[in-house]
């Protein structure tokens, strides 16, 4: 959990508020995975934090939350046609890729559980998308495009 809120930090994801009064802050939790290696011994513990994103409100935390998926027989096509036609593909994958987005709304969060400051009512302002959250594939999709062009 250290790890992932140090990484978080140095990715600039928040910065630390105070809550304005009209303003409400979202909650988020723990997703824990174990990692095995190949041979069935465990490799590493995870642990994700995740915004709570079924408290968001329309219109307040978030706008647009459509974002366009490939299906797979598009995929199925497009190596089927590089195959006939010799041509070489290439995959990438991108690491914490929905932690990249930026955020164009004011979405607040809780300090996640295991993290709060004792006597302080201070709250994360978002500054790029996080997991759970609605509008974090839309974010994501932006930005890679962006870079992209």
């Amino acid at each position: 959990m250290n790890l992932e809120i140090q990484a978080l930090e140095d990715n600039k994801t928040w910065e630390v508020v105070e809550l304005a009064l009209e303003k409400s802050a979202i909650g988020s939790r723990w997703a824990y995975k174990i990692k095995y290696k190949e041979n069935g011994d465990v490799e590493r513990f995870k642990a994700r934090l995740v915004a709570n994103g079924y408290s968001q409100q329309e219109g307040l935390d978030y706008h647009e939350t459509f974002s366009p998926v490939a299906k797979m027989v598009t995929v199925r096509c497009i190596i089927a046609l590089a195959v006939s036609k010799g041509w070489y593909l290439y995959q990438m994958d991108m690491y914490n890729a929905f932690l990249q987005g930026d955020l164009d709304e004011e979405v607040y969060m809780q300090f996640p559980e295991g993290f709060q400051q004792k006597g302080h009512h201070k709250v994360c302002r978002l500054l790029n998308s996080l997991y759970g959250l609605k509008q974090d594939s839309r974010q994501w999709k932006i930005k890679l495009t962006s870079s992209l062009l």
